[in-house]
């Protein structure tokens, strides 16, 4: 039985001329890992508002579901908004809950969209509307009863929606590595952060990663929500950092051994990547999941 990823690129976003956002990348993710042929791609179902708003607040919800929010909260996110990036946005939650469930079921799941961690309670930022790892830790709480969890947020810029909505959570491990002159350049609190310098390189990268981790292990979450965002890529134009793609896989290989290795489900999203050329950075994500398909197998 081959494992199953959950994609959203079937909904199209029209973005305008010249907008920084590479929308292409799910698809050529998805069409990379196609050939593999060791998975089974499914449409993300669209979340149900009632799961979102365990995290966000209900009028935000309401306003940037029927298009009311204001042109600044617009620009905040830094998405035009319509009805497909409403589809789109449920379906980016949506897949991250579905891979939630398989990663419960079967040791990892995974999600070719999501990682939206700039995304507050009542506001979003940096192309994140809603935070999907937010509402499927909460998830993984009310509906399968999972106490401790931690979130692994390898992404160049700092999860902070995520450290916010769970600052005051003892039960949540929230772990940034990102880089210290880079967005969000007002920082949050994540109960661990690692402020990484301009240029650094794979060998020092893995190297705190390794320590970061090991405090992971010691809280022993019950499962794990691996925000994989590959803009740390030397060739990404927002990363400022200078990891190379043997780096980024021994990154991803640290993090899901470390799953293995504590019995803890796995969840994947997406998260980050703006490399020149594009190419490079879809390569990046889909070995993220290549690495997952090696550690854990391909029997769900």
């Amino acid at each position: 039985m081959r494992r199953r990823l959950f994609y959203t690129d079937h909904h199209e976003i029209v973005l305008p001329s010249g907008h920084k956002f590479p929308m292409r990348k799910y698809r050529l993710v998805r069409e990379l890992l196609a050939e593999d042929g060791a998975y089974e791609f499914e449409p993300a179902p669209l979340a149900a508002r009632e799961a979102i708003e365990t995290v966000h607040d209900t009028e935000y919800v309401t306003r940037f579901l029927a298009g009311s929010l204001d042109s600044q909260a617009m620009r905040r996110i830094g998405f035009p908004w319509s009805e497909q990036l409403v589809r789109r946005t449920l379906a980016s939650v949506g897949g991250t809950l579905a891979a939630t469930e398989e990663a419960i079921a079967g040791g990892f799941g995974g999600t070719l969209a999501g990682g939206t961690h700039h995304a507050f309670r009542a506001e979003g930022s940096g192309y994140c509307v809603f935070n999907d790892i937010a509402i499927a830790v909460e998830w993984a709480r009310r509906e399968k009863g999972l106490k401790r969890i931690a979130v692994v947020d390898c992404d160049v810029h700092q999860g902070d929606g995520t450290a916010q909505i769970f600052q005051a959570d003892e039960d949540v491990f929230t772990l940034s590595l990102h880089g210290r002159k880079n967005f969000p350049f007002r920082k949050q609190q994540s109960r661990l952060d690692i402020e990484l310098e301009d240029q650094t390189g794979d060998e020092e990268y893995l190297k705190v990663l390794e320590l970061a981790l090991g405090e992971v292990e010691e809280f022993v979450p019950k499962i794990v929500f691996y925000q994989s965002g590959v803009d740390a890529l030397e060739c990404d134009v927002l990363g400022r950092l200078s990891l190379t793609h043997d780096g980024l896989k021994a990154r991803d290989r640290l993090v899901a051994e470390m799953c293995r290795k504590m019995e803890a489900p796995l969840v994947i999203t997406m998260g980050g990547g703006y490399g020149n050329p594009i190419e490079q950075t879809a390569l990046a994500h889909a070995n993220t999941f290549r690495m997952a398909l090696e550690i854990f197998g391909a029997d769900a």
